[in-house]
Formats: structure tokens, sequence, C-alpha cells
């Protein structure tokens, strides 16, 4: 009778292990598919994420491009209206000019007696 005994309880030993096996393998199975749709949500997002900073990134480049031409156009707007005043006044042209070359000679000559008067001064010799 304990022999009878001992086959029964193997027999639920091993129906349980049986059991225990499928239910690992079921609960296995549901993660492969949870971690499917994780990724396929994943995708999804990122593709969502590029699309969105390409199209962010293409308006910021008409916009910069819409600028630079602006702005190009009015350098060359400007830099024609200076070309004729000089065309038609050379002689305040030649004298602006001159008047800001000194200024600039005299303004860096003056920051260099500065500078250089914090040192002792040097000789040649």
């Amino acid at each position: 009778m304990a022999e009878n005994e001992n086959i029964a309880t193997n027999r639920n030993l091993n129906q349980n292990a049986e059991n225990d096996r499928k239910d690992m393998e079921k609960q296995i199975s549901d993660l492969k598919a949870e971690v499917a749709s994780l990724t396929q949500q994943l995708s999804e997002r990122g593709k969502q994420a590029y699309e969105d900073l390409r199209e962010d990134a293409e308006g910021l480049y008409d916009e910069a491009s819409r600028r630079a031409r602006r702005a190009g156009r009015q350098l060359r707007s400007q830099a024609n209206a200076v070309s004729e005043t000089i065309r038609d006044n050379p002689g305040t042209a030649a004298t602006l000019l001159s008047s800001a070359g000194l200024i600039g000679l005299l303004i860096g000559f003056l920051i260099g007696q500065s500078v250089g008067s914090s040192q002792p001064p040097r000789r040649w010799y």
C-alpha cells in the first residue's frame, strides 16, 4: 500500500510539475507578446518624434532662409545707396574716410600710451 501511495504521490508531483511548466510557458508567451507590443509602440513614437523634429527643422530653415534673403536685399540696397552717394560727392567721401582714419590712429596711439604707461619705459638699445 505504501508503494501505491508513493506512485500516487509521484503522479501528483508530476502532474503539478507539468501544470507549473504549462503555466510558465503561458506566462513567457504573454511576456513575449507584451514586449512585442511595447516595441511596436516605441517604434511608432520614435517615428512620430522624428517626423515632428523634421517638420520643426524645416520650418526653422525656411524662416532663416527668408530672413537671410531679406537681409541680403537690404544690404545690397544700402550698399548701392552708399556707392551712389560716394559717386555724387567724392570730396565729402574722401574727407569722411580720411577723418575716420585719423581718429582711429589717434585712438590707437592713446590706448598704446595708456597701456604702456603702467610699465617702465623700454629703451631701444
